[in-house]
């Protein structure tokens, strides 16, 4: 049998839990089933979570000019050996072939990681739940694998980092999901981007000739269904040892139409197999969609693309946001304090909220296991705010508009209770415009979060008039609590 049709059988002939026809699929292997998947209610909740990029990548920490994606560096060293090998010969004394990525990879050691450490943090934060990479694009796995050497738990840290830190964020009552990057592996190592079959680099080739084993590292160099049927096995592992709340795939880089076919056909099995399976465990899960071209039809999944920003409210999505400029550590940026303040991270957060939408924010830890104290700060400062003007954020829904500029506003609501979430501290009245029409008997009292002054108000022709308090103390933001006699309209 044909690997594509065992597949098929494998996944869509057996329940999850049981033998092939005892309990008949909730999902079908199409993208007509998959976009039936409703939003689970945590998820749409949860509001704002915690992404991670971490692995050998993070020894190295290094983008020339101290910009862009610094986990891209297994990549570029190869691609652009001329920015790239002086930094290796000065950094560790030799470069490629002498010395590669994989030789990264013992220099990767975790020894200061501690996962309840980093749970704790998470919760100060205000995140709901946490994604970290389980694999990036060069081919290092940070989870317990039986299917390649090539893991944190034989090399490097040895020992489970996935495993570790899913229990540390579960204890906490954080949900746990796995993010998963292998689509661009085959040629991540290889001399032509975006090409199926393309010879690896020169020096790669001499890493291999000369040791033998790299090839299950830098390999294999072509996406055909021997290729996808190990993705998905690699998924499965993932699913049968943590159970994630959340499948996050990484996009899928257009190249050849039948490539993406192939990918197209392994995904759509995978991902109902993956819903299927949460369906024998109990748990509700979800997701993703990803890429300036969507990698599956636009309505399965939570959409999703770097640093995604919507102009309006939109079907649920998603911001898989940077710190600064790149997901794994850099040491320049890091040095330079080159990060999002507070204050915008807080604006950004409102604002992906206002529509529909889920901030995943992404801080890249130290090879140490470490996250700098720089990103800590940060954190720390959106747990605080949070604290405060959480209620605005957490469980709520968007309104019939996002927000108005003149003052800068963001709205959420919650049943009878509309907020307007005030992008600059101001004391001076403004108005809702888009209340207008609400009568004095619509609205029961108006509030400032996190401070006991009076607001005054009043319901005029042109819609609800707000006087802020005082004094008000608070900083980054600051939400009015608008509550309503009547259910508001959505």
């Amino acid at each position: 049998m044909a690997a594509a049709a065992c597949l098929a059988v494998c996944l869509i002939g057996v329940a999850p839990g049981g033998a092939a026809g005892t309990k008949p699929a909730t999902y079908e292997a199409t993208w007509e089933s998959l976009a039936k998947v409703p939003v689970p209610r945590w998820f749409d909740d949860a509001k704002f979570g915690i992404f991670i990029h971490w692995g050998p990548y993070s020894v190295a920490a290094f983008r020339p000019g101290g910009r862009g994606y610094a986990e891209h560096f297994p990549q570029m060293l190869y691609r652009d050996p001329k920015r790239h090998y002086p930094f290796m010969k000065k950094a560790f004394g030799l470069a490629p072939p002498a010395f590669g990525y994989k030789d990264l990879i013992p220099r990767f050691r975790a020894e200061k990681f501690d996962p309840d450490a980093w749970a704790d943090l998470f919760v100060r934060a205000g995140a709901r739940y946490v994604i970290p990479t389980g694999e990036h694009h060069d081919g290092f796995v940070l989870w317990d694998s039986k299917l390649t050497p090539w893991t944190a738990a034989r090399m490097g840290p040895k020992r489970d980092l996935i495993g570790d830190l899913a229990r540390a964020v579960r204890r906490r009552g954080l949900k746990f999901g796995v993010s998963y990057h292998r689509e661009r592996h085959y040629w991540f190592f290889a001399r032509k981007k975006k090409t199926n079959g393309s010879p690896p680099h020169d020096d790669v080739a001499e890493e291999i000739r000369r040791m033998p084993a790299a090839a299950g590292l830098y390999g294999p160099f072509r996406l055909d269904e021997r290729y996808m049927a190990d993705y998905v096995r690699r998924w499965e592992e993932v699913c049968e040892k943590y159970r994630p709340d959340f499948m996050w795939l990484d996009d899928y880089p257009p190249t050849s139409r039948a490539d993406e076919e192939l990918y197209r056909a392994y995904c759509v099995r995978m991902i109902a197999d993956y819903l299927n399976r949460a369906r024998a465990w109990g748990q509700e899960v979800y997701f993703n969609n990803k890429g300036r071209k969507p990698n599956w039809p636009v309505d399965a999944g939570c959409r999703e693309k770097d640093n995604l920003k919507l102009p309006s409210i939109g079907p649920k999505w998603q911001n898989p946001a940077t710190l600064g400029t790149s997901y794994g550590y850099m040491r320049a940026e890091e040095q330079r304090d080159a990060y999002k303040s507070p204050t915008q991270l807080i604006h950004l957060l409102c604002d992906v909220v206002s529509k529909n939408g889920n901030l995943l924010l992404n801080i890249g830890p130290r090879a140490d296991g470490t996250i700098p104290e720089a990103q800590r700060r940060r954190l720390l400062a959106m747990g605080r705010w949070l604290r405060v003007n959480g209620e605005a954020i957490y469980g709520t829904r968007p309104w019939t508009t996002f927000g108005q500029s003149a003052p800068a506003l963001r709205f959420t609501t919650r049943a009878r209770t509309l907020y307007a979430i005030a992008l600059a501290k101001g004391q001076a009245a403004f108005t809702i415009a888009s209340t207008k029409g609400w009568k004095a008997e619509d609205v029961e009292r108006v509030s400032l979060l996190g401070c006991a002054g009076k607001v005054g108000w009043a319901v005029t022709e042109a819609g609800l008039a707000v006087t802020p308090p005082p004094g008000a103390e608070g900083e980054h933001a600051w939400v009015f609590r608008v509550q309503s006699r009547r259910d508001l309209p959505r």
